[in-house]
């Protein structure tokens, strides 16, 4: 765990008993640049595990790209089919912070855990954020997360108990603090609150460590670039396509995050597989 997380949540508590509004532009704000980078290493990744030449590293290139861009374009054409994607893949790949749980069902259901606990605090909010992001049907979603809410939330309880008996103690009592938080606190920033602080940190740190013959000028650079080259793409795009769905910022910035989430996802978990089955001699991966 990093104290950056309980610096974050602290920061929160005391805004919200103070009644200081927490604005979902600047929450989507921080997600969207705290957030990005931790996918930015996917390629880097891919040319580890696997020998590329030129044309087949920018086969990779074309293909992870082509992947995001027709997420894109189903968020321009069938936005309410973008939505359940994009709440499947995010329940997907959050659940990967839940390796304590052995079943894929019960993972899954760990990592939705993070938007049902801030659907049932805040139905309405989310909802609206819901249909802005595709159309009015949205509605129904919000309201099938809301009811299965409590058996994601009891999975993931179990998933925190065998953490901390497994000795995650600080990753157990941060977790149960954020799905807290997620009930209380307006749903962009308690999303922007694990996003940044729990979730990324965790998947940088592993990039980090198989990557690590990477200069650190170079690793920051890396993530910066890929990150803003994400966010100029989405908008450059959504200004030369035509969109059924006059989104919002906050809703555009969960459309971009879901664009590039779906490659990454894809990737990521091939990657990881490569990097497990054909280890190297001269180097050990390790994880956090």
């Amino acid at each position: 765990m990093y104290p950056a997380y309980w610096v974050a949540a602290a920061g929160l508590i005391g805004m919200t008993l103070m009644g200081v509004p927490l604005t979902q532009t600047a929450a989507a704000l921080v997600f969207i640049a705290g957030g990005l980078p931790h996918g930015a290493y996917d390629i880097a990744l891919l040319r580890r595990s696997v020998a590329l030449d030129r044309s087949g590293l920018w086969l990779a290139i074309g293909g992870y790209v082509a992947i995001a861009v027709l997420m894109v374009a189903l968020w321009m054409t069938l936005p309410l089919v973008a939505l359940v994607v994009f709440l499947a893949v995010a329940s997907v790949h959050f659940g990967e912070d839940w390796p304590m749980l052995e079943e894929p069902l019960l993972r899954f259901a760990a990592g939705a855990a993070v938007i049902a606990a801030a659907t049932l605090g805040h139905p309405a909010e989310v909802s609206t954020l819901f249909v802005a992001m595709s159309d009015p049907r949205a509605a129904v979603i919000a309201q099938i997360i809301t009811a299965a809410a409590p058996v994601a939330l009891l999975v993931t309880a179990v998933g925190v108990a065998l953490a901390w008996r497994d000795g995650s103690r600080h990753w157990a009592a941060a977790m149960s603090l954020c799905l807290v938080l997620l009930v209380i606190l307006p749903p962009v920033a308690g999303f922007a609150l694990f996003f940044v602080f729990l979730h990324s940190p965790r998947h940088l740190a592993q990039t980090r460590s198989a990557l690590h013959d990477m200069p650190l000028g170079r690793w920051i650079g890396t993530g910066a670039l890929l990150s803003g080259l994400a966010i100029l793409g989405w908008w450059g795009l959504r200004g030369f396509v035509s969109s059924h769905v006059d989104a919002s910022l906050v809703a555009q910035a969960f459309q971009l995050l879901a664009s590039v989430a779906v490659p990454h996802l894809l990737l990521s978990r091939w990657i990881e597989r490569r990097l497990i089955a054909v280890p190297y001699s001269h180097e050990k991966t390790s994880t956090p």
